[in-house]
């Protein structure tokens, strides 16, 4: 893989096609979602491999209840499966696991797998590996908000200190370095209420290839393309 010197530090991943995928090769939703989850753990482990620091993949977003259930109960058990199959891929390639979003609504034991990989992998000093489950961005902004304004109304913050380092303090996982690129797979212009506070200066890459076709080729095609952009952040 020939890649520029300038890496993205962190990168995430709208991961959308699955379903189109599989109506294209007249096979189930449930197909697609699986060879979704292989192409996850080949742009995972390529990652870890060229040196990104931080990758944070949108996994289960707050809206995809609306799915029906079957659908539901089948990407529950997949993401059960794949917590337990991937460990050993986290070990071996020194990958820190963590999570964003209301994980405390997920099922009993989706979340005990997701802690388990949170502990076996605190200590691990690689690529940071981070899960969106049940998750949405505005959801996330009104939940910092309410931690906020807890904060005032026991009398630690003051109104006139808050202050966008205390906001970002307050989501999801404070130790998250914004995305440096956000990589849309399936073709669709929109950032689907992911991350809108962290992605205010992310460059945006959206490409026609479905999720479960997207390779390391196209994730080097992203990064490529990274790299000759001129970030500005709002200066000259």
């Amino acid at each position: 893989m020939n890649l520029p010197k300038n890496l993205p530090r962190h990168i995430a991943i709208i991961m959308d096609g699955n379903g189109r995928w599989a109506a294209q090769r007249k096979l189930s939703r449930i197909k697609g979602h699986e060879k979704g989850a292989q192409t996850v753990r080949t742009i995972v482990r390529t990652c870890a491999r060229i040196g990104v620091k931080e990758l944070t993949l949108y996994a289960f977003s707050r809206e995809n209840w609306k799915r029906p259930r079957l659908e539901i109960l089948f990407l529950m058990s997949l993401l059960k499966k794949y917590l337990v199959k991937e460990r050993a891929e986290l070990m071996k390639n020194n990958i820190i696991f963590k999570t964003i979003g209301r994980i405390d609504e997920l099922p009993a034991g989706v979340r005990k797998e997701i802690q388990e990989n949170i502990r076996l992998t605190a200590r691990h000093t690689g690529l940071t590996l981070r899960l969106a489950l049940n998750y949405g961005s505005r959801t996330e902004i009104v939940d910092a908000a309410r931690r906020l304004a807890t904060e005032v109304k026991k009398n630690n913050l003051k109104i006139n200190q808050i202050s966008e380092k205390k906001f970002a303090r307050c989501l999801y996982d404070p130790s998250m370095s914004d995305p440096d690129l956000l990589i849309r797979t399936g073709g669709n212009m929109r950032v689907s209420n992911f991350l809108l506070w962290q992605i205010s200066y992310a460059e945006l890459w959206v490409t026609p290839t479905l999720w479960p076709d997207f390779k390391p080729e196209d994730l080097s095609r992203a990064i490529r393309d990274y790299a000759q952009r001129e970030r500005r952040f709002g200066g000259l």
